[in-house]
């Protein structure tokens, strides 16, 4: 199958176009490179089933191209800066919703029937259930990014109703693991690395939440398309379990030997549309027979590992 992988070369895009070239699928990477980066696609590089693409989403001319031929499409290329969407409101509708449409469009041009879409736990905004089905009703969205990607969500409904595409839409929890490089993982790690004695912390350290391993979630992916055939198949991607951000920097400082003073600022929320608590549902892939492989404590120390390995790498480079 030929398969095109957007953000093909950022954190999740990488590691799913790495897993498709084992499955022996042919695998067209697309990026624009504002925020991926190439060497994550070294070990695809090389591969003869691989083709990398520069282009962006919002150029028809680019994604005409990349659409050549392609059976799947695996859409992850989106802005996912939740924190500062308020300084850039227009970039959400852009780089998620927009390049969404445009994709879409592509798809229907060129007869290709069927796309995975990487939404967010944080279309749920805050919700009054815990765990959080797939069936909630929606509240009032609290950040720019969740209501991009609901929005986006709509056109890929909507598309598979009127023009016979089949959708699987993964609404994730924060994805952990190797080429993570954003997040509060990789903040407190830079913190850390600045000053060892001190850690400033966005909120009151109290917020719960729930990681998600990203080889686990290629899991459920690739087992969710070859299983599930409604019209549109909506999934929650997450673990069982939350911790407290304090829980987290526990694990971080203890992996690191460090015992850094902890401030904090921004009281529950650390920032607009932080959500404090995040528990999702996940019955329904479960019920497909996934099941992660790593707890959240486990995909935490799996990516300080990654990300102190890769810090030393890169400046060993330089």
């Amino acid at each position: 199958m030929r398969v095109l992988v957007t953000g093909a070369a950022g954190f999740i895009g990488s590691n799913m176009a790495d897993r498709l070239l084992l499955a022996g699928h042919s695998v067209v990477g697309l990026d624009n490179f504002s925020t991926g980066q190439q060497r994550f696609l070294n070990s695809a590089l090389v591969h003869p089933q691989f083709t990398l693409l520069e282009g962006d989403l919002l150029d028809s001319k680019s994604l005409a191209q990349a659409m050549q031929g392609v059976e799947l499409v695996v859409h992850f290329a989106a802005n996912a800066d939740v924190r500062f969407g308020t300084e850039h409101p227009r970039k959400d509708l852009d780089q998620n919703t927009i390049a969404t449409w445009n994709v879409l469009e592509a798809m229907r041009e060129q007869g290709c029937k069927r796309i995975v879409f990487s939404s967010t736990g944080s279309v749920y905004g805050e919700p009054g259930i815990f765990p959080t089905p797939e069936a909630c009703p929606f509240p009032i969205q609290t950040s720019l990014y969740g209501a991009s990607k609901l929005a986006a969500e709509g056109l890929i409904q909507a598309y598979c109703e009127g023009f016979g595409l089949q959708g699987y839409i993964f609404r994730f929890v924060s994805i952990l693991g190797e080429r993570y490089s954003h997040g509060h993982v990789f903040d407190f790690y830079r913190q850390l690395s600045e000053h060892p004695e001190h850690l400033h912390v966005l909120g009151n350290g109290h917020q719960r939440k729930s990681y998600l391993y990203v080889q686990d979630c290629i899991d459920a992916i690739l087992l969710a398309i070859d299983r599930a055939n409604g019209k549109v198949n909506i999934f929650n991607l997450g673990t069982d379990e939350y911790c407290e951000v304090n829980d987290s920097i526990g694990w971080i400082c203890e992996h690191l030997g460090l015992h850094p003073k902890l401030t904090y600022s921004g009281g529950e929320r650390g920032w607009i549309g932080d959500s404090p608590f995040i528990l999702l549902d996940c019955s329904r892939i479960r019920a497909l027979g996934w099941q992660p492989r790593l707890t959240i404590r486990q995909a935490v120390l799996a990516t300080i590992k990654f990300v102190s390995a890769d810090a030393a790498t890169v400046k060993a480079q330089r």
